[in-house]
């Protein structure tokens, strides 16, 4: 065995795995990595395939050279994406997660096999720091040498780091690839297991779709191992604002998957006179566009994964304060359709100054792998999660040190709402909430309409959803990914809100509001205004009581740029072809939704503080009644 290897304290299982595989690959660069991606011999495309025992030789996927990076394509429509329920359980330790022995049996057989299985390829061993380097746990993946490209986009995500780097270390997390088993063992399903001890957390990936593995399965460890610590990593996007007047303004945006993460580090877009489009009539075709002077000036923080972590507090400041918790980003670009929607992006993209991953992308050996071709699923329609793998220093004006957030939003995917068809996509294009309802918010993180990020039964047909199509992401929006208990992960997020009472809490919909269709023009208009303002500051005579009260205060009025923006984006209840009746009913399904959802925070774990919040709801309480639990210091 490599003497690297030799020097660390391994699982014993590892370590006997490890000294009979018939080589093992540490790669010294990243470069090197690379090119393992096309087998390492000079090829433009390469097949990913393994034996399976009575089907043959069985192909997962394949890698084609791009001249700005490698495609990466699979045969499954179902692969292209996360399975939201692919994550078991794997030891005995407290969760609220499936566990593996109530589906499969006991994972101890499987795990021996797993091992022997990897015992007998070709392997590639990397070293990396779930969580980035500044504050991140020396961690090891394992992985076989045709799944390069696999190991690159970890690297990419995480970091490349060599061991000489790192030193001798105890790994904190383990991640095992092992595709072939989804066939031989799991009916072709994406299975992710966790295998937690105190000290160590062992990930278990069949399946070669990168999402639930290199970048949420770390996800899942560090979740993890802040619950062991008292502290919590956030599903959450950030991004300094810089306004023409050099203003700045730190923004921390939050959500289920496709609530708007990626959209928050993007520029608006614009029409091609140069006006924002802030949305269309769905009923009419009426366009409503705005005239946008200089724009504010972006520089991004963080994509996804926001390490909120006691170290970085200052204290008495009153506000988070974050750095990001990976060294690459797994950006979603299903919203770019054609050339000069996004130029920074689409540069970053086009001409990197290392060759790229990608994923679910049309790409041909030779060519410019484009952001806005993607490849079409079987139903001849494009693929809704197009993905690229972007490592931090490539993207531009970058923030690498630790910011006090000033906003923190909250995003909602909402479908159309109008008199003939009322639906729960009432909320205004911004609302000022108390940090009890921003707590409630992200206990209940609605995924909202038409996620293009998973594979999850509301994409089924005949599939009909509860409470007007709306199904909860879980607490925080890191749930999905949380491997510990609900309660646990509820009353670390209030624990860390209730810290930070400086910190502005805003709502904000994307794709609909009310008869509008705005994709994510409300979140680009609410973030340019609340910049404009200063650090998010609104006075009190601007903000009216909404008629829904879990969304809190609407705005009377909204100017941006000598502008007012419509009165009936701010709130849908006066558009005329929505009107009192349908916002009642969209409001009530919220309100059941809520409801419903809370009562299985009521336990004896939870902090009393919660308990109380959360009774308030049930009640029906108005929004006094919130103010009461946390006051909104604004002015």
């Amino acid at each position: 065995m490599d003497p690297r290897l030799a020097a660390l304290a391994l699982p014993r299982e590892l370590r006997a795995c490890l000294e009979q595989a018939p080589s093992i690959l540490i790669a010294e660069s990243r470069a090197q990595l690379w090119e393992l991606s096309l087998g390492g011999e000079g090829a433009d495309t390469f097949d990913i395939g393994f034996e399976v025992p009575g089907r043959g030789w069985v192909k997962e996927g394949d890698v084609v050279r791009c001249r700005n990076g490698v495609s990466v394509n699979y045969p499954e429509d179902y692969i292209r994406r996360r399975d939201p329920d692919c994550m078991r359980i794997g030891d005995d330790l407290p969760t609220d997660k499936p566990r593996f022995s109530d589906d499969y049996g006991p994972f101890g057989p499987v795990k021996a096999e797993t091992l022997a299985w990897l015992a007998a390829q070709d392997l590639i061993v990397v070293p990396f720091k779930a969580g980035a380097r500044r504050l991140g746990s020396p961690s090891l993946a394992v992985v076989p040498r045709n799944c390069a490209f696999f190991a690159t986009a970890l690297v990419d995500l995480q970091g490349f780091m060599t061991f000489e780097e790192l030193g001798p270390f105890t790994p904190r997390a383990i991640l095992y690839l092992a595709p072939p088993f989804r066939h031989t063992h799991f009916g072709g399903k994406q299975v992710v297991v966790h295998d937690r001890t105190e000290t160590l957390h062992e990930i278990f990936a069949y399946n070669l779709y990168p999402g639930p593995s290199a970048k949420k399965g770390v996800f899942s460890a560090l979740l993890d191992i802040g619950t062991h610590e008292g502290w919590l990593t956030t599903h959450a996007s950030s991004v300094r604002v810089t306004t023409p007047y050099e203003n700045s303004t730190v923004f921390m945006h939050e959500g289920a998957s496709g609530g708007g993460k990626s959209e928050m580090c993007q520029d608006l877009r614009r029409e091609e006179d140069g006006r924002v489009l802030v949305g269309t009539n769905v009923v009419t075709g009426e366009p409503y566009a705005i005239t946008l002077g200089e724009p504010s000036r972006l520089e991004p923080i963080t994509d996804d994964m926001t390490l909120v972590h006691p170290s970085l507090q200052r204290i008495g400041s009153g506000k988070t304060t974050i750095v990001d918790a990976e060294e690459g980003w797994f950006v979603r670009v299903d919203n770019l359709t054609k050339y000069g929607e996004d130029p920074g992006l689409e540069a970053s993209i086009i001409h990197p100054t290392q060759p790229l991953v990608f994923l679910n992308m049309d790409g041909h050996a030779g060519a410019t792998a484009l952001a806005w071709e993607h490849i079409c699923d079987c139903d001849g329609k494009p693929c809704s999660n197009p993905r690229v793998i972007i490592p931090r220093s490539q993207i531009r004006h970058i923030v690498d040190e630790p910011q006090e957030v000033d906003v923190r939003t909250f995003g909602v995917r909402m479908p159309p709402c109008t008199s003939d068809l009322p639906t729960y996509g009432v909320m205004g294009l911004l609302h000022v909430i108390p940090s009890s309802l921003a707590w409630l918010w992200r206990l209940i993180t609605p995924r909202g309409d038409k996620n293009p990020s998973i594979a999850a039964p509301e994409h089924e047909a005949g599939y009909v959803a509860p409470h007007g199509g709306m199904i909860s992401e879980g607490v925080g929006s890191f749930w999905p990914f949380s491997t510990n208990t609900k309660v646990g992960g509820a009353n670390l997020l209030l624990q860390q809100i209730l810290e930070a009472p400086k910190t502005q809490w805003v709502l904000t919909p994307n794709q609909h509001v009310g008869a509008y269709h705005v994709g994510f023009a409300a979140e680009w208009i609410t973030r340019e205004y609340l910049a404009r303002r200063g650090q998010g500051s609104i006075r009190r005579e601007h903000l009216v009581e909404s008629r829904c009260p879990l969304f809190g205060y609407s705005l009377s009025e909204m100017k941006l740029d000598g502008q007012q923006i419509r009165p009936t984006l701010l709130r849908p209840e006066l558009q005329s072809r929505v009107g009192l009746d349908a916002y009642d009913a969209g409001a009530a399904i919220i309100q059941g939704f809520f409801q419903a959802e809370l009562q299985q925070y009521l336990t004896d774990e939870l902090d009393p503080r919660g308990r109380v919040i959360i009774e308030t709801c049930l009640n029906e309480g108005a929004l006094e009644d919130y103010l009461r639990i946390t006051p909104l210091e604004i002015d």
